[in-house]
């Protein structure tokens, strides 16, 4: 028989499944936020698989298209015969979580079938928007916020992780025909695409990717506010979570030009611990961090 109990079950599986930088964080929280906020990651994770997992874009664009259906379908009173879906739709419900961040994110996934490369960051902040920053802002509804001024930071947030996922997952998304870098960068720094793609790393690589880097930590200090406007559950959560995305920025960063041929794969019990001493820190604990 469908319960929502194996339906939010079914969800921590997938989570345990994807061994996500996201499962430790989300242990921190009390039992109804921790199944609302792994319904939300489940959600993520099922859209993004049906874009990654399927090589055929035609087939791919008709799974997301139905999965959305279905989502859009529960959302107004009509059944579904998916778990996941079920678990976010009753997340929606609990916590008067926006529908449309949840459009926004199917969207920004919808974007990887038609766009394979952004020729500006402008562009690419869109997508860094609707596949991250939704996800926050969908997020903070479950944790508990004090005042709409989060949502700037939160937005922030979103960018700041996008874009170091981005610059850890460089050759991963070259296999996969995707330039996430902006062509106005790789030209700023008398790189190309060509280039990249070829494995010609030349010095103008180096330059790229400290403004890269640069460009992802301005995003986290703007995202730091967000600390004083969460609930206290929030706040445990989101310093850990800031603090892990911390670690692996600073793994791209310490990697150099090496994030051009190889994934960034720092420590994980590095990554971890900077997030658990985020959290010891207490408040706005990132101030001073390289």
């Amino acid at each position: 028989m469908m319960t929502l109990a194996a339906d939010h079950a079914a969800c921590a599986a997938l989570l345990k499944q994807s061994a996500s930088n996201f499962a430790l964080p989300i242990r921190l929280l009390p039992q109804a936020k921790r199944q609302g906020t792994t319904a939300l990651y489940a959600f993520c994770r099922r859209a993004d698989d049906v874009v990654d997992d399927e090589p055929d874009r035609e087939r791919a664009r008709q799974s997301l298209q139905h999965f959305e259906n279905a989502f859009a379908a529960a959302v107004v009173g009509e059944g579904s015969d998916d778990p996941v879906i079920r678990a976010v739709v009753d997340t929606i419900r609990r916590f008067a979580v926006p529908v449309h961040h949840l459009h926004e994110i199917l969207a920004g996934v919808r974007m990887d079938l038609d766009q394979q490369a952004y020729e500006s960051f402008e562009q690419l902040k869109s997508y860094c928007r609707r596949v991250a920053s939704a996800v926050g802002l969908a997020a903070i509804h479950i944790w508990g916020f004090r005042s709409e001024r989060a949502l700037g930071p939160a937005d922030a947030c979103g960018l700041a992780f996008q874009l170091t996922n981005i610059l850890r997952d460089i050759p991963e998304d070259l296999s996969r025909g995707r330039i996430y870098l902006p062509a106005e960068d790789l030209a700023a720094c008398g790189c190309s695409a060509g280039d990249l793609e070829k494995g010609r790393i030349g010095a103008g690589f180096a330059e790229l990717a400290a403004f890269e880097v640069a460009r992802a930590e301005s995003y986290f200090e703007q995202a730091r506010d967000l600390d004083a406007l969460l609930s206290t559950d929030g706040r445990m959560v989101f310093r850990t979570m800031f603090g892990v995305y911390r670690g692996l920025l600073d793994g791209v960063r310490h990697a150099g030009t090496r994030i051009f041929t190889e994934k960034v794969r720092p420590s994980q019990v590095a990554v971890i611990g900077k997030g658990l001493t985020m959290l010891a820190l207490g408040t706005r604990p990132w101030r001073g961090w390289s």
